[in-house]
């Protein structure tokens, strides 16, 4: 007979549950070839449970727990009263095919936050309908695409990518069937002019700008770039990843942007990552706001003093739905409560405590590690992770020592055109003592590497996984538990 498959922490007759007599007549099981026998559940105590999960949370590193300086990702401190409002029963519990007239409440919601985006970013209007960022851009394409074609201008084939923009932009031009064409930055970071020249004919669809850009700096030629973009016959996509460093101080549609997405997670503090629900609406000016993808949220025409009543319509020139329904709801209602909460003067302090955080930063770092552009930066600033007098030492094995301090390492090799890139952001969050605690690691880190290197190379030493083969973990995934092998008996 084969020994049952247990959990290391189960023992035979324990439970953690404890069930209320039934109440109603039982249901009989399944027929016996739908019943799987093999499945052998652990049987542990409540404390054991407990213990076990608790545990498990306690290995984890969470922006609620330290400073996540993951630059380009903005891991900001979500406000947990964003939490209390996303589970009020009267938004968490209506269903999105309710007719329009018992939804008043989510429509009014959608309403407001698609207008506060368009204000923010200086839009005609907006769609909440991308459930993501790099679904933004996507949308964002597309709407170009269809501008061209309705006019008839179907040569346009070209999207322009600078070197310097997320990685993103790239896949998002080939999904909608266009050519990406990449254009290097100059020496100060910004879109080099005298390469973008060769590309400003006939051909050209648009260009995606990521202002600032991953380089943490503000493109001194963005509005020279979008001026001559639009002079021969392309539209300009702003990639708004970056937007939590220009809110409430610059509209991006007063630079020259005909459409743009908004991650709401880098700028109005949704929950990020982990593959779940995101948003990233899209705002446009006049000449693309009829190709919004839709239904948006409008206000019915009605007599003055009259309640204000919802409905959903799609654009005039909509190139379609880009999600189920109506977006991501949940994540809508947690940014529409930030911006609520921070109000116009609040949104713009943010911004430009980003701005100040990340300066201060960059200034402690001046010098410990070489800084490629040194400029007053953004809300973000890449580093280089190599030293002069500690030639074995990559980014890598900074980022790595920096989890035996206790911090999350910042973005490793992203930019592409930074070698050895260290991408840091601090976000408004952080206090000044946080800040000075993180150039203090970076500071020591630094030193160790001169002095033992091989403490770097097998970093981390004191964090609850050692340092993994980082593309066998990705190529080899284990997503389940597996009884441990044990050895023949002789």
């Amino acid at each position: 007979m084969t020994e049952p498959i247990i959990y290391e922490l189960s023992v035979s007759g324990r439970s953690a549950a404890h069930l209320p007599a039934l109440d109603v007549p039982p249901s009989p099981l399944p027929p016996a070839h739908l019943l799987r026998r093999e499945l052998d559940l652990p049987e542990v105590s409540e404390p054991d449970l407990m213990r076990h999960y608790v545990r498990l949370s306690q290995l984890n590193y969470s922006v609620d727990t330290g400073m996540y300086p993951l630059g380009s990702c903005t891991m900001k401190y979500n406000p947990k009263v964003n939490e209390d409002a996303a589970r009020i029963p009267s938004l968490l519990n209506v269903h999105p095919l309710q007719p329009a007239e018992t939804a008043q409440g989510n429509l009014a919601l959608m309403y407001g936050l698609q207008q506060a985006l368009a204000e923010i970013g200086g839009f005609a209007g907006s769609s909440l309908q991308p459930a993501a960022g790099a679904q933004g851009e996507l949308t964002g394409i597309l709407m170009i695409r269809a501008w061209h074609r309705a006019r008839g201008d179907t040569r346009r084939q070209v999207i322009l990518v600078p070197d310097s923009a997320h990685g993103t932009n790239p896949a998002s031009t080939s999904m909608a069937g266009l050519r990406a064409v990449e254009i290097r930055s100059d020496d100060r970071g910004n879109v080099d002019l005298e390469a973008l020249a060769p590309h400003l004919n006939d051909q050209l669809a648009g260009i995606m700008l990521t202002n600032p850009n991953t380089l943490g700096l503000f493109d001194e030629h963005v509005c020279e770039v979008c001026r001559l973009v639009h002079e021969a016959g392309g539209l300009v996509y702003g990639d708004g990843a970056n937007l939590n460093a220009l809110m409430g101080i610059v509209k991006p549609a007063q630079l020259g942007i005909d459409v743009m997405h908004f991650n709401l997670h880098k700028t109005f503090s949704t929950p990020h990552g982990g593959g779940g629900p995101g948003a990233g609406p899209v705002g446009a000016g006049e000449r693309l706001v009829d190709y919004l993808p839709g239904p948006i949220a409008v206000r019915k025409e009605g007599r003055e003093g009259d309640q204000a009543r919802y409905t959903l319509r799609m654009p005039a020139h909509s190139i379609g739905r880009m999600k189920a329904h109506y977006g991501h709801f949940a994540v809508l209602v947690r940014a529409y409560t930030y911006m609520r909460m921070l109000g116009a003067e609040g949104l713009r302090a943010s911004s430009e405590a980003a701005v100040l955080n990340a300066n201060y930063l960059q200034a402690l770092l001046r010098g410990v590690f070489p800084l490629p552009h040194d400029r007053t930066c953004m809300h973000e600033f890449v580093l280089e992770g190599r030293l002069a007098d500690a030639p074995g030492i990559r980014a890598l094995d900074i980022a790595k020592r920096l989890m035996d301090y206790g911090y999350h390492p910042p973005t490793n090799y992203f930019p592409l055109i930074v070698p050895e890139a260290l991408m840091i952001e601090p976000t408004e969050t952080e206090s000044k003592q946080e800040l000075d605690r993180f150039a203090s690691a970076l500071r020591s880190i630094a030193e160790e590497a001169r002095r033992e290197p091989e403490l770097l190379h097998n970093a981390p030493i004191s964090a609850p996984v050692r340092r993994l083969d980082e593309v066998r973990a990705a190529r080899d995934l284990v997503l389940s538990w597996t009884r441990p092998t044990r050895p023949a008996e002789d």
